[in-house]
């Protein structure tokens, strides 16, 4: 009976051992790999439970998520012969798990390595073709894709995507940054009196536009008071003209009472003429 008891509890054991080894488990966040005898059987798994021949196959899993990676300082040269220490580092995933496997034998470190050279060399022909100036004002997305294209065959082979290449510094030797500083703040001012020129030079053609209309307003204006003056003293003579015909008399007298206020209105005039001058007429017969 115990006999019985123990041979049962060994075969349970067996049978838990047996199928605890036959089933492994792939998370939403791995990658997994079965292999029989060190092969590669499959690698195409979905998060989930799957089933292996315990002993003859294993399984190994890697992180499907983007990875980082930062890299020390490198030295690169632009296209003027400068040299640069930049500071990048790089997001990348596993997209061929056994491809990965294959050219990496599954270790990130030498995963990371490799694809440090592949992103230098990269860096090294994208930086190569640039001046400073366009290395430091470079668009994201240019940068990134130009690295892309250097490099994207070299990490496919690699079994991996390369999502991002970031420059974290751009520094400049001790030696060339003062130079490198007068050359653009020469280059700023260059710009800043190319625009200053500009502006004074659309000023004057504004400011010359603006005299011109203003002097063909003043001059229509005064063509304007011109022509209602000439009307207004054309009726004025003509009221004269009629009045004077009208009363020639009066308006004698009235010219001759502006005459006396205009030659007799200052105390030290002196004036030579005859007492019968016509000029007296008016003074000399009072009533009439």
């Amino acid at each position: 009976m115990n006999n019985r008891i123990l041979a049962l509890l060994i075969a349970a054991i067996a049978v838990f051992v047996v199928a605890s080894n036959s089933l492994f488990q792939v998370k939403e966040t791995e990658l997994a790999i079965k292999f029989r005898f060190g092969e590669i059987v499959r690698s195409d798994y979905e998060p989930g439970l799957h089933v292996m021949v315990p002993f003859i196959n294993n399984v190994r899993s890697f992180d499907r998520r983007v990875l980082t990676r930062n890299y020390p300082s490198e030295q690169f040269l632009t296209s003027e012969g400068k040299i640069l220490n930049v500071d990048f580092y790089v997001k990348w995933r596993i997209s061929d798990v056994a491809q990965y496997y294959q050219s990496t034998n599954g270790d990130e470190e030498m995963a990371a390595r490799r694809l440090a050279e592949i992103v230098k060399d990269g860096l090294k022909g994208v930086i190569a073709r640039r001046t400073i100036q366009q290395v430091v004002a470079a668009q994201r997305a240019e940068f990134i894709g130009d690295i892309l294209q250097v490099a994207g065959e070299s990490v496919r082979q690699l079994g991996i995507t390369l999502v991002d290449v970031r420059v974290k510094k751009i520094d400049l030797p001790d030696d060339v940054l003062d130079s490198v500083f007068n050359r653009m703040r020469q280059d700023f001012a260059r710009q800043a009196a190319q625009l200053r020129a500009e502006g004074d030079e659309l000023a004057q053609t504004v400011r010359a536009a603006a005299d011109r209309e203003r002097t063909e307003l003043l001059a229509e204006a005064t063509r304007q008071a011109e022509k209602i003056r000439g009307e207004g003293d054309a009726k004025a003579a003509a009221i004269y003209a009629k009045a004077y015909q009208s009363y020639p008399e009066f308006y004698a007298f009235h010219r001759s009472l502006q005459a006396y206020r205009k030659a007799l209105g200052k105390s030290d005039d002196i004036m030579v003429l005859s007492p019968d001058s016509d000029f007296f007429r008016y003074m000399n017969k009072p009533g009439r």
